[in-house]
C-alpha cells in the first residue's frame, strides 16, 4: 500500500511538471504572438495574459520589458504565498530573471523552496513580515539594492507606505496593488499600522492597501509615471522617468475601472460576493488619510465615483 502511494504520488508529481510546462508553452507563444503584432502604441490592456501571474501582469510585464531597458534584470515580490501565483514567477522561468520573493508565512517559504523551480534558477525565498522600518534593511541584506530591473507590491494593507519607505533600490518598472474599492476621486490609503492584517481589520476582507490617484501621487513623488492599470481593475504598473522612453504618462481616472470581482467575506470567512455599494457600505466607519492633504476620514465619506 504505502508503495502504491508512492508511486501515485510520483505520478502526481510528474503530471503537474508537464502542467507547467504546458503553461509556459502556451505563454511564450502568447508573447510571441504579440511581439509579432508589435502593437506598440496599445493600451497596456491589449498586452495581457496569464501563465502564472493572477490577471494579465505576465503579459504587461513582458511588454515593459522590450520596452524599458533592464541593466539588472533581478525582481523583489512581497506577498507571493506559495508563489504559484505571482507578478514575476514567468520572468524567473522565461526570462531567467533573478530574484528575492518576501513571504511572511513560514510554511509558504518552505512550499516555494521545495518547488524544483528554486533549485533550476536564481531565486530566494524569505520568510519576513514586510513593514517600512525595516524594508530598507530586508533590501540591503539580500541584495535588493541599486538599480533593480521590477518591484512587485502586493501585501494587502501597508502597500503604498512599505514603497513610500523604500530607498535601498530603485527599480525601473513597479508593480503595486491597489485597493478598487477606494475608487478614483480621492488620494486616500489605510492609515499606518506596523502590525496591519487584513483578514483581522475587517471581517468583511474589503479593507486594506490605498486608491490607484494615492499610488499616483507617490510615484510622482518618487520619480515614476503612472503607464496603466490591468484589466481586472486592481494592479498599477509604473515606470521611472529616466527610462520611460516612448511610454505615454496616464491619469489614474483614465485607467480607473470599476472592478467585476467579489471579493467579500461573512464572519465565518464564507464567500457574500457583495457588490461595489454594499462593500463600501460594510466598511463605511474605517479610517483613512488622504496623503496628499494628510486629512482624516471615513470609507464612508468617498464618493464611489468613477
Amino acid at each position: 500500500m504505502i508503495r502504491r502511494i508512492r508511486n501515485r504520488l510520483a505520478q502526481l508529481s510528474e503530471l503537474l511538471r508537464r502542467v507547467e510546462d504546458l503553461q509556459l508553452s502556451v505563454g511564450r507563444i502568447e508573447l510571441r504572438s504579440l511581439e509579432a503584432a508589435n502593437n506598440s502604441g496599445g493600451r497596456l490592456q491589449e498586452y495581457e495574459f496569464r501563465v502564472s501571474s493572477q490577471w494579465g501582469e505576465d503579459g504587461i510585464i513582458q511588454h515593459l520589458i522590450r520596452t524599458v531597458p533592464i541593466q539588472n534584470p533581478f525582481f523583489v515580490e512581497f506577498g507571493v504565498q506559495d508563489y504559484k501565483e505571482s507578478n514575476t514567477r514567468f520572468l524567473l522561468q522565461n526570462n531567467n530573471w533573478s530574484g528575492v520573493v518576501f513571504e511572511a508565512e513560514a510554511q509558504d517559504v518552505d512550499s516555494i523552496r521545495r518547488q524544483p523551480l528554486y533549485y533550476r534558477h536564481d531565486l530566494t525565498a524569505v520568510c519576513t513580515f514586510i513593514e517600512r522600518e525595516s524594508v530598507n534593511q530586508v533590501f540591503e541584506q539580500y541584495g535588493a539594492r541599486g538599480d533593480i530591473g521590477l518591484l512587485s507590491v502586493d501585501i494587502d494593507g501597508n502597500d503604498y507606505w512599505v514603497w513610500e519607505a523604500i530607498e535601498a533600490a530603485s527599480p525601473r518598472i513597479v508593480v503595486c496593488e491597489y485597493e478598487n474599492i477606494f475608487g478614483c476621486d480621492r488620494a486616500v490609503s489605510i492609515p499606518y499600522n506596523r502590525t496591519f492584517d487584513r483578514a483581522k481589520a475587517h471581517f468583511s476582507f474589503l479593507y486594506g492597501g490605498a486608491s490607484l490617484p494615492a499610488l499616483e501621487f507617490l510615484g510622482k513623488k518618487k520619480g515614476y509615471v503612472l503607464v496603466g492599470s490591468n484589466s481586472a481593475g486592481n494592479n498599477a504598473f509604473f515606470v521611472r522617468n529616466d527610462v520611460r522612453g516612448g511610454l505615454p504618462a496616464v491619469a489614474s481616472r483614465d485607467v480607473y475601472r470599476r472592478a467585476k470581482y467579489r471579493n467579500s467575506r461573512d464572519r465565518e470567512g464564507n464567500p457574500t460576493f457583495l457588490d461595489y455599494r454594499d462593500g463600501l457600505r460594510l466598511i463605511a466607519d474605517l479610517p483613512l488619510v488622504d496623503v496628499q492633504t494628510g486629512e482624516a476620514l471615513r470609507v464612508g465619506d468617498l464618493s464611489g465615483g468613477e
